[in-house]
């Protein structure tokens, strides 16, 4: 299994679309893919699922969210397990290392999208554990087995999750931050990569981003080398592991220049790789070859704006290429869909394939 990670702290640049279409994409290349939703805004799973099965869910996690212990404790053992048959969040998941007691030993499965494809929905409460990885943050340096486990629990689950499910690639979608949530997914999943628009904000962004990836490495680095080998086996064997950038989402400008988007766009589009490589320390790189570094993963395949199709795959809760074929399609939206747009919407899924197989180019790198 290989856990992936996308990551920009600066928002609006279509993470979460290009998480969710990416993980569609693996899964109907015949990979088994689950999603995490480990952003506390919850995207990836209003994209994923309508917004009463995500009530259905909470509603029966909110006094184990207030008290897991106690709200275990009310139960018989029978309930409890019946408690735990049906998908539960990231942040439920997560809640006995919060508060430090032992785990259930049980592993409540995922929400299954298609065969192929699950997901652990995400909950607005995950600031709670992000406020205990900071509270037990200088313990991990003593080597305390409870901050350990509090920091390495995510890629934990995921491990988990693919021993009893048989995933090939976990797929963590994070939130716009630079905060310690993310400095413990980014550090211990095996590689990330960084959706971009073309614009000067993408460009301060990954300058921003690449002096918290040096800072965050060395950290693990030191925290690894100070514990024991038991201790080392919760940990990946090299942390903050950078698969490449991605520009996404950018408006088409046909023949205006090489990359089909407006001049202002195309001077910031050219200058990213330049930056990656200048503020992107090379240990964080060293496994990629300079044609991944100068080219965006999958070249153009994904780089231009899909306009509205996005709000309708929310709508939808379905990748972009199988959005006319859907039985539900609303009256006012079957003319546009089905009409026109319908060769446009299903020529997504060569594009988003294009995009996953440079990715999974780079994602062999890793091995090597």
């Amino acid at each position: 299994m290989k856990l992936i990670s996308l990551f920009n702290n600066k928002g609006g640049v279509g993470k979460t679309t290009l998480a969710f279409h990416l993980s569609h994409s693996l899964s109907e290349m015949g990979y088994k893919v689950l999603m995490i939703d480990a952003d506390p805004q919850c995207n990836l799973t209003i994209c994923s699922l309508q917004d009463e099965e995500i009530k259905s869910i909470w509603e029966k996690e909110d006094e184990f969210i207030d008290g897991f212990e106690s709200a275990m404790n009310k139960m018989a053992e029978a309930e409890f397990v019946r408690h735990n048959a049906e998908p539960r969040t990231l942040h439920y998941l997560l809640k006995p290392t919060e508060e430090g007691t032992g785990e259930t030993g049980i592993l409540p499965p995922p929400v299954e999208l298609t065969p192929n494809l699950g997901l652990i929905p995400g909950r607005l409460t995950m600031h709670m554990y992000e406020d205990k990885i900071a509270e037990r943050w200088n313990g991990v340096y003593r080597g305390d087995p409870l901050s350990i486990r509090t920091i390495t629990k995510i890629r934990n689950l995921a491990e988990l999750y693919s021993e009893d499910f048989g995933y090939d690639f976990t797929i963590v979608d994070t939130s716009p931050s630079l905060g310690i949530l993310n400095k413990v997914i980014i550090s211990t999943v095996d590689g990330f990569l960084i959706p971009c628009l073309p614009d000067m904000f993408s460009l301060y962004g990954i300058r921003n981003i690449g002096d918290y990836l040096t800072r965050w490495k060395k950290e693990f680095e030191t925290v690894y080398g100070l514990i024991s080998d038991e201790k080392r086996a919760q940990f990946p064997k090299n942390f903050v592991r950078f698969l490449g950038f991605t520009v996404y989402n950018a408006k088409k400008y046909r023949g205006a220049t090489p990359l089909d988007l407006a001049q202002a766009h195309y001077d910031y589009a050219i200058k990213i790789p330049e930056t990656v490589v200048d503020f992107i320390q090379y240990e964080v790189r060293e496994h990629l070859s300079e044609d991944m570094l100068e080219n965006p993963i999958g070249g153009t395949s994904v780089m231009h704006s899909h306009n509205t199709f996005p709000n309708i795959t929310q709508k939808y809760k379905n990748p972009m290429w199988k959005i006319p074929n859907l039985d539900n399609l609303e009256r006012d939206d079957i003319a546009t869909i089905r009409g026109g747009s319908r060769v446009i919407y299903e020529a997504t899924r060569e594009k988003y394939e294009e995009f996953t197989n440079d990715l999974l180019n780079r994602v062999h790198t890793l091995d090597e």
